[in-house]
């Protein structure tokens, strides 16, 4: 979890409600890939509360995929959005991916281009949160 990071996901969960579970794995590590997590996994119709990764159940249920960066809109932040979201209907079975990129600024030429993949939405955060 990161100082800077983590606030930001959670600004956000208190937008939207639901479980949070922070640091959600996507992958496991094996011998021919690495380990790769989302900042914040969200179960919308969830009680409002932070859990473990090993407390919820995502099979069959609506799942917000959140990756945070501070900053600007970029295409690091984007492609991990992107790829977070196919990862998860990969490893898991939910009803739904919606995938959010949380940053403190925009990027009018980026923004378009990533918000053309379908469940995919920029979210600024605003810095006096």
């Amino acid at each position: 979890m990161s100082k800077l990071e983590t606030p930001m996901t959670r600004w956000y969960w208190a937008q939207v409600g639901g479980t949070l579970v922070e640091e959600f794995p996507l992958t496991p590590k094996s011998a021919t890939s690495s380990p790769r997590w989302v900042d914040g996994l969200i179960l919308p119709d969830g009680p409002h509360l932070v859990a473990d990764a090993g407390d919820v159940a995502v099979d069959g249920q609506d799942v917000i995929l959140v990756q945070t960066k501070v900053g600007r809109l970029g295409m690091y932040l984007m492609g991990q959005v992107v790829f977070s979201q196919k990862l998860m209907y990969l490893n898991y079975e939910p009803k739904r991916v919606r995938s959010v990129a949380l940053c403190e600024r925009d990027d009018d030429v980026l923004r378009p281009m990533l918000e053309a993949f379908e469940d995919v939405e920029v979210v600024i955060v605003p810095v006096e949160r």
